[in-house]
């Protein structure tokens, strides 16, 4: 039986509280006895080659849990499996099969694209002939020699999905992946990520405060509130459970009965 390509059981982070002072990564609204709660409990599954959706509120808990999901932060308690490998024994064999990208992470400005893609290709011990495609693909090819501190933040999100493509990841983990394109590249950009998934059966993983976008691509969506896993289905099926029409109207009841306005 193929395990799922993502398992995540009773997942917990628990922050000293000066972890919540004001920057991105500060999730959590629950403190108890000077601890801040980020995640609390969260399980779910990933089947391989599914498209799932993370979505909340900002403080939600979705930074911190994709953190978690990459190595990057210890979980308090619970468990992660991806591929069917233990994160906490397994780490090195799981991110040589898997990648990321983010429009919050950037890379250092003072090389060209190329230069930058090549570290990565040589970090990921795959041929620089991947390079030139996955840039055209994204439609950056033309910028390839041009030093990275002079693109716009849509060329650099576009910089960011390259390099995640490079590996060709059996599991690709996205932080809002159309934030700062355009119309046009952000509609391309999602038919790109449906043919990979299509193409080579990659799982994708991902956070989006695009609506549209989520309804569009996601084949489940995850509701965070508070640190909580609060809803988890198709987003047909979670429009059903409350009761609303588009996903917009959805999330916007869940972020207003949370600031009780």
């Amino acid at each position: 039986m193929t395990p799922p390509a993502i398992e995540v059981s009773h997942l917990t982070k628990v922050f000293p509280s000066a972890a919540s002072g004001g920057t991105r990564n500060s999730v959590s609204r629950l403190e108890h006895s000077h601890q801040t709660i980020a995640v609390e409990d969260v399980s779910f599954s990933v089947a391989q080659g599914e498209i799932t959706g993370l979505l909340g509120p900002n403080g939600a808990g979705k930074t911190t849990l994709l953190q978690m999901m990459l190595g990057l932060v210890t979980p308090t308690s619970g468990r992660i499996s991806i591929l069917g490998l233990d994160l906490a024994t397994c780490r090195n064999a799981i991110l040589g099969q898997v990648n990321f990208s983010s429009t919050y992470v950037s890379m250092p400005t003072s090389l060209t694209l190329y230069e930058n893609l090549s570290v990565f290709a040589a970090l990921y011990a795959v041929p620089r002939t991947r390079m030139d495609p996955l840039l055209d693909l994204l439609e950056i090819g033309h910028l390839k020699h041009k030093l990275t501190r002079e693109l716009s933040s849509g060329q650099l999100t576009r910089l960011s999905l390259v390099k995640a493509l490079l590996n060709n990841p059996k599991v690709l983990f996205l932080d809002e992946p159309t934030a700062s394109l355009d119309p046009d590249i952000a509609d391309k950009t999602r038919t790109l990520l449906m043919g990979v998934r299509d193409t080579y059966h990659t799982t994708i993983f991902y956070t989006s405060h695009n609506m549209r976008e989520m309804e569009q691509i996601s084949d489940r969506i995850l509701l965070l509130r508070q640190g909580r896993l609060l809803a988890a289905d198709t987003p047909k099926a979670l429009l059903s459970q409350f009761h609303e029409d588009h996903l917009e109207a959805l999330f916007l009841k869940v972020a207003r009965e949370l600031r009780g306005s």
